[in-house]
């Protein structure tokens, strides 16, 4: 039985319009606990491919696919790349650094022997003197004072401590387009052969780093949408064009902390919402949602204030990591931020904002999306049905943050998983059909999930399941 021939189990009313992501590691490693974050409400699944091997991920996979399928709602499946992450190699015990101090790093060396600490990447032709490279999750920071024979010299600004395998940040290096790693190409190879739905970049620097992306992507066959990680200080610098290239984009506020000032995120974080809802583009805000869960059982009251926020401005999704990954209560966890979102969504109407003069305005698929919210709100529609192939139609009319809920018709399964982490957006697969709509619709209504006299606004086009054809309104009295 399809997912999608199986009835809501919560009314459109009582729906959370803002999405939950949840990732999959040692806590949540089985198949009743992927279903139990499934059932309490999260939308997509992220595999962290900077830990794990291919059979662990495969299985995991496979229990999202099943758990989906029993519960009867889509979901996204989100590979997460490692990208040119770069940490310290190994070496016992803790090195004590001074301020002042002077450090020597090199890839894979012998700590024992030389002295000078090793790198799991080498970076030493990427960096130059003058910039500043932070340790220890950015609390220990330095300064770059020479490359020589591929080892990097830097001065403590601070006191510190090192610990093997910790990051490295450097924010002021540009590594001319080698995001995507060797182990990234290998991994982004399985995913496409294993059913994911969205390839998240880490560490992007331009619009042209996803374009590589979406080349390997397309030379694979696959048609797994690209989620862009802002996280550094060059992609901060370049997030106009980079969202304008990317099919969603995530606000990574863990390394972006480190990599630009921690007072600055809030105001980055508002920006890319803003521009995600200009470019139709979603948006997802990560890290740290409710990090104090990781270890107790309830969140702190700035944790609960960080999740209204980005309701209220308008996030389609929030992502919890190390919450259900390693966390001691992560079905907790996700329980607090569904309660926290439908509170939030009930009682401070968003926010959002897009600029409606843009260049955008002037295209079909907005001006369409714009008449089916007015239509809808003036007739106090129960809910929008749009028939879609690849969700462009769906993504366009959720990006004006209507409170009216959207139903989603497609012929495509892959768009139904992806369309699950889109704001207010509920999918149903069905065969490309002149009459799509109208016949889910009546089977709503034959299930309950509609009333007799309800108005519904349908939108869908002339060619059932071809791209780009929308171009028809309807009301519908049941």
């Amino acid at each position: 039985m399809s997912f999608t021939k199986i009835v809501p189990n919560v009314p459109l009313e009582k729906a959370k319009h803002t999405k939950i992501i949840a990732t999959v590691g040692p806590a949540t490693n089985s198949y009743e606990a992927i279903l139990a974050l499934i059932k309490n409400g999260v939308n997509g699944i992220r595999l962290n491919f900077s830990h794990g091997s291919d059979p662990e991920r495969t299985q995991q996979i496979a229990w999202v696919r099943k758990a989906s399928m029993e519960y009867g709602k889509p979901v996204a499946i989100i590979q997460d790349l490692q990208g040119p992450k770069i940490r310290l190699g190994d070496f016992d015990g803790i090195i004590t650094v001074q301020k002042g101090q002077s450090l020597a790093f090199q890839y894979d060396s012998d700590y024992e022997r030389s002295t000078i600490i090793p790198t799991q990447y080498d970076f030493s032709k990427k960096v130059k003197r003058g910039e500043q490279l932070f340790l220890s999750d950015g609390r220990l920071k330095t300064i770059i004072t020479k490359v020589v024979d591929a080892v990097v010299h830097v001065r403590a600004e601070n006191d510190g401590i090192l610990i093997s395998r910790k990051g490295i940040n450097l924010p002021d290096t540009d590594f001319e387009g080698d995001v995507i790693t060797k182990k990234d190409r290998k991994d982004i190879a399985f995913g496409s052969e294993h059913d994911i739905d969205y390839v998240a970049q880490s560490f992007i620097q331009t619009a042209a780093d996803v374009e590589r992306l979406r080349k390997i992507l397309n030379s694979l066959g696959s048609n797994a949408k690209i989620i862009a990680k802002i996280e550094s200080k060059a992609a901060v610098e370049n997030v106009e064009e980079i969202i304008e290239a990317a099919d969603a984009v995530m606000v990574a506020r863990g390394d972006l902390a480190i990599e630009t000032p921690a007072e600055s995120v809030p105001i980055i974080q508002r920006k890319i919402i803003g521009l995600g809802l200009t470019n139709r583009v979603p948006t997802i805000v990560a890290t740290q949602m409710l990090a104090s869960m990781t270890e107790a059982p309830e969140p702190t009251r700035a944790e609960v204030s960080d999740i209204a926020t980005a309701v209220i401005v308008g996030a389609d999704a929030v992502m919890l990591s190390d919450e259900t990954a390693i966390g001691r209560y992560p079905v907790d966890a996700v329980k607090i931020l569904k309660k926290v979102i439908l509170y939030t969504e009930a009682n401070a109407p968003v926010k959002a904002t897009f600029n409606m003069n843009d260049y955008y305005s002037n295209t079909r698929q907005n001006a369409i999306a714009d008449a089916v919210i007015k239509m809808a709100h003036d007739v106090g529609a129960r809910a929008i049905v749009a028939e879609t192939k690849s969700g462009a139609t769906s993504i366009t009319i959720s990006a004006r943050r209507s409170d009216i809920p959207i139903i989603s018709v497609t012929s495509e399964e892959r768009t139904a998983h992806q369309l699950a982490i889109v704001y207010g957006i509920k999918s149903f697969v069905r065969p490309a059909d002149q009459n799509a709509a109208v016949k889910l619709t009546n089977w709503l209504l034959q299930k309950n999930v509609l009333k007799k006299g309800d108005f519904i606004i349908s939108v869908n086009g002339k060619y059932p399941g071809v791209v780009g054809s929308t171009d028809t309104i309807k009301i519908r009295l049941l």
